[in-house]
This record gives C-alpha cells, sequence and structure tokens, in this order.
C-alpha cells in the first residue's frame, strides 16, 4: 500500500509540492456591505442632492436594513444636536421640520378664554 501512495505522490503535480512551498491564500475580500455606511452616504448624498450616489448607496444593502441605519443616524444625530443646543430632543426634532412647539395642544390651550 505504501508503494502505491508513493507511486501517486510522483505522478500527481499537486502531491510533489510540499506543504510549506503553497503559498498562503489572499485574504478575501469582504462580503457584504455595512449597513451604516451605505446609511451614511445615502443620507449624505440627499443631503448634497445627489440621487445617482442615493441610489447606489441604496442598493447596497435591504432596503429593511438601510431603513435601520437611516434612522439610526438621524437619533444620534438628533442627540448630539440637542446636546449641542441644550435642548430636548423633541424641541430640536419639531424645530428642524419647522413644527410649532408644544405639538398636541394640552387641556389648558383648549379651555376657553373670556374673549370667546
Amino acid at each position: 500500500m505504501t508503494r502505491v501512495t508513493e507511486r501517486l505522490r510522483r505522478l500527481l503535480p499537486s502531491a510533489r509540492r510540499e506543504p510549506e512551498a503553497t503559498a498562503p491564500a489572499p485574504p478575501r475580500a469582504r462580503q457584504g456591505h455595512n449597513l451604516f455606511e451605505a446609511a451614511a452616504e445615502y443620507v449624505a448624498a440627499c443631503a448634497e442632492d445627489d440621487p445617482a450616489r442615493a441610489e447606489e448607496a441604496a442598493g447596497r444593502v435591504s432596503p429593511g436594513a438601510l431603513s435601520f441605519g437611516v434612522n439610526e443616524l438621524a437619533c444620534r444625530a438628533l442627540i448630539a444636536l440637542a446636546r449641542e443646543r441644550d435642548e430636548s430632543p423633541t424641541t430640536v426634532a419639531r424645530s428642524l421640520l419647522g413644527l410649532r412647539d408644544g405639538g398636541r395642544p394640552t387641556a389648558a390651550d383648549r379651555r376657553p378664554t373670556a374673549d370667546g
């Protein structure tokens, strides 16, 4: 049986090489795209009015992953801006969207006044 193995080793080119002589496999390229990288690129492209770049970034990940990444970016940006302004995230969010302060009217806002 050993003679058969020896003969096969001599005949087969892959069996002739020493294990140390084989070069290590090159590192594999990253398989997927980071959803946060895609979301950051997408939002930046939208802010810069670059639809081609936004579309390319959106194509890197699934729509659900992109939505999650954009939401996470919005939350982090809102918190950072609120801290910078020393205001609540709600106040900053409403201000950025051009909404009136206060949101829903309170009971005090609905009370009739003496004027009418």
